[in-house]
C-alpha cells in the first residue's frame, strides 16, 4: 500500500493568503495532494507541482476572491483579472451538501445529490467528502465508496472505533482518506487495524505539523529489516578493480549506511563516510560501496547494479538496528583502486563474500562496533542483511541460482 498525505486548504481555512501558505507548506513537505474550492485550482497549480483536488462547484468563471485585499504584489497593486477554472486531478463532492451535514441525508441513498454526482460519467477521478456524525454516516461513506476513488471521512468526535469499520467495511473499493489535525493523529489512523488509512487529510496551519506530518507517511512506508552477523572466513588482497563511491543528496547519521554485496542474497552493511580521519575529512554523504559488479539494496526491496546507479536513482539508506529511509544519488564516481575480498559465513553456513576497497576509511559494523575494513580479520563478526532468495534483474524470484 502506497500511502498519501493531503492537505486541506479550501476557503474553510481562511482567505487567499491563508490557504496559499498551506498549499505552500505542502509543496515544501513533499505532501501528495492539496484539496482546495474549485476556483483555487488554477492558482494552486501556478505555485508549483502537486496533485490538486477540487471540492465540486458551480461556474466555470470566478473573480479572483479577496483581491483588493489578498492578492497584492510586491508594488501595493490589486490582482484584479479573472482566473479561469482549470481541471483538478479530481472532483470531491459532499462540501455544502449531503456530506458535510449541509444538506440532510435522504431515507434512501438511491435520491442523493452526492451520489448523483458522483455517478456521473467523466475524465476526472472522483471523491466523497463525509463527515462522520454517526452510525448513518458511515453508512453513506461506505455506499459513497462504492461509486468514487477516493473518500474522505471526517471524525467530529473522532475514536479509532468509527474509522476501524470503514476500514473493514470498504476493503480496497476505495483510498480511504481519514481526516486528522496533528502527526499523532496521523500515525494512528496510518496503523489502525494494521492495515491503516491509505491516505490522511490534514487540517492544519502549522508548517512543522505538515512536515512531520508527511515524515510518518515515509516511516509508515519503510521496512525495517533483520540484520545479523556472520563470521569472517578470510580477508585476502587481490589487486585492483572499478570502485564505486555512491554520493547521495543527503546528510547520513553515524551509524548510517548502505547494503552492498557481490551475492544478492548477503549484502554487506557499509558505513557512510561519516567519521574525520587524519588523512581525509569526513564525507557523510558517501558510501565507498564496492566494486562496479556488486549489488545494492533500493528502497522497493529491489536490488541494482553499483554500476547502473545514476543521478537521481533511489538507494535504500539502513542504520545498525535494520531502520530504513531512501536517498537520492546525487553522483556516483567510479575509479580503480586496490580492493580486499571479504568471504563470510553466516548461522546457515551459507559462505557470502563481497568486494571492498583497501582504505582505512571504509568501515564496517562488526560486533564490537565500527571497525574500518583494514583491520578486519578471521574471526570476527559482521553485519549482514541475508535472504535465501535468488533475484533476476533485481527481483526477487523463485528459483535456483547459484553465486559463487
Amino acid at each position: 500500500m502506497t500511502r498519501s498525505v493531503w492537505i486541506k486548504a479550501d476557503d474553510t481555512v481562511g482567505d487567499w493568503n491563508d490557504r496559499r501558505a498551506r498549499i505552500t507548506a505542502a509543496l515544501e513537505a513533499g505532501a501528495d495532494w492539496v484539496l482546495v474550492d474549485e476556483d483555487d485550482v488554477e492558482r494552486a497549480r501556478e505555485l508549483g507541482d502537486i496533485n490538486v483536488a477540487a471540492f465540486r462547484t458551480d461556474g466555470d468563471v470566478t473573480l479572483v476572491d479577496d483581491a483588493e485585499t489578498d492578492d497584492t504584489d510586491a508594488d501595493g497593486d490589486a490582482e484584479l483579472a479573472a482566473s479561469s477554472v482549470a481541471d483538478p486531478d479530481a472532483i470531491i463532492v459532499g462540501k455544502n451538501g449531503e456530506g458535510d451535514a449541509t444538506i440532510d441525508l435522504p431515507n434512501d441513498f438511491s435520491g442523493s445529490a452526492d451520489l448523483s454526482t458522483l455517478r456521473r460519467n467523466g475524465d476526472l477521478d472522483r471523491g466523497a467528502y463525509v463527515r462522520i456524525l454517526d452510525t448513518e454516516y458511515e453508512a453513506f461513506a461506505e455506499t459513497a465508496a462504492e461509486e468514487g476513488e477516493y473518500t474522505i471521512v471526517i471524525g467530529e468526535d473522532w475514536t479509532i472505533i468509527p474509522l476501524e469499520n470503514l476500514i473493514a467495511r470498504i476493503g480496497d473499493e476505495t483510498d480511504l482518506v481519514a481526516g486528522v489535525t496533528s502527526a499523532e493523529e496521523a500515525k494512528t489512523a496510518f496503523e489502525t487495524l494494521e492495515l491503516g488509512s491509505d491516505a490522511v487529510l490534514l487540517d492544519s496551519d502549522d508548517p512543522d505539523e505538515i512536515r512531520r506530518t508527511v515524515e510518518v507517511r515515509d516511516e509508515a512506508e519503510r521496512e525495517s529489516l533483520d540484520l545479523e552477523f556472520a563470521e569472517v572466513l578470510d580477508v585476502e588482497q587481490i589487486g585492483s578493480a572499478d570502485r564505486v563511491c555512491v554520493d547521495t543528496g543527503s546528510l547520513l547519521e553515524h551509524d548510517e549506511g548502505m547494503l552492498v554485496g557481490s551475492m544478492s542474497r548477503g549484502l554487506v552493511f557499509v558505513h557512510a563516510e561519516t567519521a574525520d580521519s587524519p588523512y581525509v575529512a569526513s564525507r557523510p554523504f558517501r558510501v565507498n560501496a564496492g566494486a562496479v559488479h556488486a549489488y545494492v539494496r533500493t528502497p522497493d526491496g529491489g536490488t541494482k547494479y553499483l554500476s547502473e546507479l545514476q543521478s537521481g536513482d533511489e538507494v535504500q539508506i539502513v542504520d545498525t538496528d535494520g531502520n530504513t529511509r531512501e536517498a537520492i544519488v546525487g553522483r556516483v564516481k567510479i575509479e580503480q583502486r586496490p580492493m580486499f575480498r571479504v568471504a563470510l559465513e553466516t548461522d546457515e553456513g551459507d559462505r557470502i563474500e563481497t568486494l571492498l576497497q583497501n582504505a582505512e576509511t571504509i568501515k564496517v559494523a562488526t560486533a564490537t562496533g565500527r571497525t574500518a575494513v583494514t583491520e578486519l580479520e578471521a574471526g570476527d563478526e559482521l553485519l549482514l542483511y541475508y535472504e535465501d532468495t535468488a533475484r533476476h534483474f533485481g527481483e526477487a524470484v523463485e528459483e535456483s541460482i547459484i553465486e559463487k
